[in-house]
C-alpha cells in the first residue's frame, strides 16, 4: 500500500485526487494522512468529499474515512466501469475539480462514459469550464480518448449550481510532445456577469483594454448571464495558437476591485505570451497524469508547487522517472521517461 503525506509539496486537495485518479488507473491502494495539512481549514471539505464518492462509484471502491473534515483515509480501488454518472458537490466547490479525478480513469475503460456533474464553475480556487474546454481536453483529445464537454449552467462561488454535461470515448493513451504553441491565431477577453451592476463589469473591461493594448479592441466581450445563475463576474482572457490555447481568469470576490482583477489577469497573460512555451502553469499541472501515464514531454514556465506535487504522486503510482529540467533562461521542459 502507497503511503502518502498530504501535507508535502502543494499540500492542498489536489494531492487526493491525483491519487485518487492513480489509485484507480493502476489498481493500487493507498493511504494518506494530514490531507490539505497545508490550508487553514485542514482536511476534506465538501468538494473532496465527492471526488472520494466519485472515485468509489466509477472503481468499486471502498475508502475507510470518508467524512467532512476527515484528514486521513485508506482507499482500495475495484475495477472501473463505464457507465452514466451524476455527482453533485451541493455547494460552489469545483465540479471541474471533479472531473479532474474520474475522467482519466474513465477514458482508459472498455465503453462510453456520460457525466454530469454539478457544483462551481466559475471560482477562485479553480481554473474555470472554459479552461476544462478549450485548454486541456483538445490535448487529451489528442492523446486518444475523446472527451467532450458542455456548460449547461453556470455556477458562481459562493451559490453554485452550475451544471456540466461530459461525453467520454475512450482510447489508449498515446505519448504527448508540446515543445512550440506555433502562431498566434486569435486574443479574445470576454466579461460573464449576473447579479451585479453593468458599471462593475464595464470598469473590468476598461482596465483589460488598458493592460492589453496590442489585443484587439473590438475583442473586448461582456456578456450578461440570466440573474439565477449569480451573483458573479469572471474575466476570462483566450490566446490561441497553431497548437494549444491558454485561458487565464479572474473571477470576482469581495473586497477585490474590478481593476484589480483585470490588472491581474493580463498581467499572468503576458508573463505567459513574453515566454516561448508550451503550457502555461495551470495547464503544466493538468498535463502531468496523462504524461505520467502515458510518456513525452511539454515546455513550461519555472514550475510550482502544484506541478512538483503533481510530479511526486504520479511517480509513487507509476514508477516512471518524472521531471522538470531547467533548459534556458526561464524555460523548463517536463519529461516523463
Amino acid at each position: 500500500m502507497i503511503e502518502i503525506d498530504g501535507a508535502a509539496g502543494e499540500g492542498g486537495g489536489q494531492v487526493l485526487r491525483n491519487a485518487l485518479a492513480l489509485s484507480l488507473i493502476t489498481g493500487e491502494a493507498f493511504h494518506i494522512t494530514d490531507i490539505r495539512g497545508r490550508r487553514s481549514k485542514p482536511g476534506m471539505m465538501r468538494q473532496h468529499v465527492t471526488a472520494l464518492e466519485a472515485a468509489c462509484e466509477i472503481g468499486s471502491a471502498t475508502a475507510d474515512g470518508m467524512a467532512i473534515g476527515a484528514g486521513e483515509l485508506t482507499f482500495r480501488p475495484g475495477r472501473v466501469r463505464a457507465g452514466d454518472y451524476h455527482f453533485a458537490v451541493g455547494s460552489a466547490g469545483s465540479a471541474t475539480l471533479i472531473l479532474q479525478t474520474v475522467l482519466l480513469p474513465l477514458a482508459l475503460v472498455t465503453g462510453s462514459s456520460r457525466l454530469v456533474l454539478e457544483g462551481g464553475t466559475h471560482n477562485t480556487m479553480a481554473p474555470p469550464f472554459e479552461f476544462l474546454r478549450d485548454t486541456f481536453l483538445p490535448l487529451i483529445n489528442r492523446m486518444g480518448p475523446q472527451v467532450t464537454a458542455r456548460l449547461v449552467r453556470h455556477g458562481f462561488y459562493p451559490r453554485g449550481g452550475g451544471r456540466i454535461e461530459v461525453m467520454i470515448e475512450p482510447a489508449p493513451l498515446r505519448p504527448f510532445t508540446g515543445m512550440e504553441r506555433g502562431e498566434l491565431r486569435t486574443r479574445a477577453a470576454r466579461i460573464l456577469f449576473t447579479g451585479i451592476p453593468f458599471s462593475i463589469a464595464e470598469r473590468m473591461r476598461v482596465q483589460a483594454r488598458q493592460c492589453l493594448p496590442e489585443w484587439p479592441q473590438n475583442g473586448f466581450a461582456i456578456h450578461r448571464l440570466p440573474d439565477e445563475q449569480g451573483p458573479g463576474i469572471i474575466l476570462l482572457l483566450t490566446v490561441e495558437h497553431a497548437h494549444v490555447a491558454e485561458v487565464v481568469s479572474a473571477c470576482g470576490r469581495l473586497g477585490v476591485s474590478a481593476e484589480k482583477l483585470a490588472s491581474n489577469a493580463a498581467t499572468h497573460m503576458l508573463g505567459y505570451l513574453r515566454k516561448d512555451v508550451f503550457a502555461g502553469p495551470h495547464l503544466a499541472d493538468q498535463l502531468v497524469m496523462p504524461l505520467a501515464l502515458a510518456g513525452g514531454c511539454f515546455t513550461t514556465v519555472k514550475p510550482g508547487s502544484h506541478s512538483l506535487t503533481a510530479a511526486r504522486i504520479a511517480r509513487m503510482f507509476t514508477g516512471r522517472r518524472l521531471a522538470f529540467r531547467q533548459t534556458d533562461g526561464h524555460l523548463h521542459q517536463f519529461v516523463a521517461d
